[in-house]
């Protein structure tokens, strides 16, 4: 038979949130955005403006991958795409106001659930220990400058 899930808090951690984040994605509304379209809008919302390949990059995805994503954005207005003054050979893309409020109805529409959720299932001091948790796991997500290869290693949780 096969051996148990591991017990590490990294394990544990790692499923908790894969879990939530596909209980998340399975609450959107009937007609809402795709998530691929939503993690683009809501990138742009976050970072600004960028390049094609600057927003494959912070999604952990090809930029050949964007291309057609990108294009159903502009024609169906949620983006601009215009050449970048500082290197005409980029292009960047903006978030529009329309994009935007799309962004806004399917993340408000996941957030009421979520909301919902935790305070019919929660009491205060575990709403409040899932808010200090989201920061440390915004921290987590962060990328690193260099990624010490040595601390995986040492990271083991007993």
């Amino acid at each position: 038979m096969f051996p148990p899930p591991p017990l590490d808090s990294a394990a544990v951690v790692r499923r908790a949130v894969n879990r939530l984040g596909r209980r998340m994605r399975a609450e959107r509304l009937p007609d809402g955005l795709p998530n691929g379209k939503l993690g683009i809008l809501a990138h742009l919302y976050r970072s600004g403006p960028g390049s094609p390949s600057a927003i494959a990059a912070a999604l952990h995805v090809q930029p050949q991958s964007l291309t057609r994503t990108l294009a159903a954005l502009e024609a169906d207005g949620l983006v601009t795409r215009a050449r970048d003054a500082a290197d005409g050979r980029q292009h960047r893309i903006e978030l529009t106001r329309d994009g935007f409020e799309a962004m806004a109805r399917d993340v408000d529409h996941r957030d009421a659930w979520l909301r919902a959720r935790m305070q019919a299932e929660l009491n205060e001091t575990e709403r409040e220990v899932l808010r200090l948790a989201a920061r440390l796991l915004d921290r987590l997500a962060e990328e690193p400058e260099t990624w010490p290869a040595a601390d995986t290693a040492a990271a083991a949780d007993g």
